[in-house]
């Protein structure tokens, strides 16, 4: 009876999965800026030319905002009551007030001081503000904009946030977007919208954005359904799917599989044998998915930190440092000790990858796929034609690429080809806002381009190539389209005619 009742899928939200844990996936946010990292105790974290440890956001809520305190702790901000009824001394404009820096009576080496003192970021920029001898000259906008100018450099507060698809594309997007192939959130979005993405759905994709159209995938699909992802090289480079922290229910309907074994598949000569001739085993490859994603964070962590380069040498970091380099050779017994192990671990990793390599290859055998996603480097034209012949008929496909060139040529070859209808190459204009009292207006910057996508629905040619008479039918179809009415051409002479006897 126990065994009756489980069911398979993930199981409902708990409230406590609310609130943040140690070994969760967060995003730290400051103004328009955010990073991924994993909280872990202990663990020195670089933000916006700040350090500090995670300790502290453990047991509370997601969306809650911290200040750093001196000695990298984090601090919850409390909330404070705004007065409402004082009225501002403002200014009616700015034409009086000229720029050249002498109306602040605070220098930079006050400001040291008090940061020495250790006086929070918010008594220096009341401070500041009341050492301004313009600041009241100022129209209420200016001040508004003064004020958040210098929160933003003197209050180091940060916000831990629940990672998404729309956080985490924007900060791919703002931080490193070469990694995904330049893609923008609002073209993302417009991928999944078009492909169909939804729970239940059997999806193949193809992706080299480093497992953010993936991670896209499995957070709409929820658990359910199933995922075939086509991968090529060694292994499937999936770091930022690991950002989005899905627990291990949502792993279970993904699979991989060699992209350089497709046209084996399509011919019928795939084999099991031809797995085991890859050059990089499934250990290695699980190991790349985590390594790739420490990398990652590490290249972040080291372009804030170059700054502060003299801080970062702290008395732990130094003895763990020189804890390595005194004993290089107290490693060597226990990793001899520890190698068979590692073997038969590597070789059960092999034997497990092979066997969900295997039933991705009979997953795509069926050839009943209920949509295609394409987000890669490569020219999509030879990737799209192989792989459409595993989508089931009226199911929808969506290519992303960079460039339009590649995506007019697989626009053009998909028309010769046939089998497919309602293609459309489309790009989106996105531009954002600055909504505020009596000022909202477009933002001055504004990106260039988001990428294109070439979008349509697959039908079945079986029947048309089978079936001669509907062939026959069809070409007089076409003859009757290209062929002009007979009643139109009586309607030609005789307009002429009556042309001629009104002149």
């Amino acid at each position: 009876m126990e065994g009756s009742e489980e069911q398979p899928g993930p199981r409902p939200p708990h409230p406590g999965e609310h609130r943040i844990r140690d070994g969760d996936f967060v995003v730290l946010k400051r103004e328009d800026v955010f990073k991924a990292v994993q909280v872990q105790r202990r663990k020195k974290v670089t933000f916006e030319k700040q350090w500090f440890y995670l300790d502290n956001v453990i047991g509370h809520s997601y969306g809650t905002t911290f200040e750093v305190t001196s000695g990298g702790s984090l601090q919850p901000k409390k909330k404070k009551e705004e007065p409402t009824s004082e009225t501002k001394e403002a200014g009616t404009d700015n034409r009086n007030i000229i720029d050249d820096g002498k109306s602040q009576k605070l220098t930079q080496d006050d400001i040291k001081a008090l940061k020495d003192k250790g006086i929070k970021g918010e008594e220096i920029v009341q401070q500041l503000i009341e050492n301004s001898t313009t600041f009241r000259d100022k129209t209420e906008f200016a001040q508004d904009k003064y004020i958040k100018k210098k929160k933003k450099k003197y209050e180091a507060m940060i916000t831990v946030v629940k990672p998404s698809t729309r956080i985490l594309s924007v900060m791919y997007y703002a931080r490193e977007p070469g990694k995904i192939n330049h893609m923008r959130y609002d073209t993302l979005a417009q991928m999944l919208t078009l492909g169909n993405i939804r729970a239940g759905n059997k999806m193949i994709v193809m992706e080299t954005c480093a497992g953010l159209v993936l991670g896209a995938m499995m957070e709409r699909m929820g658990g359910f359904g199933s995922i075939i992802q086509l991968y090529p090289g060694g292994g499937p480079v999936r770091a930022a799917t690991a950002c989005f922290g899905f627990p291990k229910s949502f792993l279970s309907g993904l699979y991989e599989f060699p992209l350089n074994q497709v046209d084996s598949l399509l011919n019928g000569t795939f084999s099991a044998e031809m797995l085991s001739s890859e050059p990089k085993d499934s250990a290695s490859v699980e190991e790349s998915n985590g390594t790739l994603e420490e990398k990652q964070t590490s290249e972040q962590e080291n372009e804030d930190s170059m700054p502060e380069a003299p801080e970062s040498n702290h008395p732990e970091e130094q003895e763990t440092m020189e804890i390595v380099s005194q004993d290089p050779d107290s490693k060597e017994p226990k990793e001899r000790g520890n190698r068979k192990d590692y073997i038969q671990e590597k070789q059960r990793r092999q034997e497990e990858q092979k066997k969900r390599h295997l039933e991705a290859a009979a997953l795509l055998s069926e050839r009943n796929a209920d949509g295609l996603i394409v987000a890669s480097r490569f020219h999509p034209t030879p990737l799209l034609l192989s792989l459409l012949d595993f989508v089931a008929p009226s199911r929808p496909f969506v290519v992303y690429c960079q460039y339009k060139e590649p995506l007019l040529e697989c626009y053009t070859k998909l028309r010769e080809r046939g089998g497919v209808i309602n293609l459309r190459l489309s790009e989106t204009w996105l531009r954002n806002y600055q909504v505020l009292p009596d000022r909202s207006h477009p933002k001055l910057l504004m990106s260039g381009g988001g990428g294109y996508l070439l979008s349509g629905f697959t039908v079945a040619m079986d029947n048309l190539k089978a079936d001669p008479s509907l062939k026959s039918s069809t070409s007089t179809l076409e003859s009757h389209k290209t062929e002009e009415p007979a009643a139109k051409k009586r309607k030609c002479p005789e307009s002429d005619s009556t042309f001629q006897k009104l002149l």
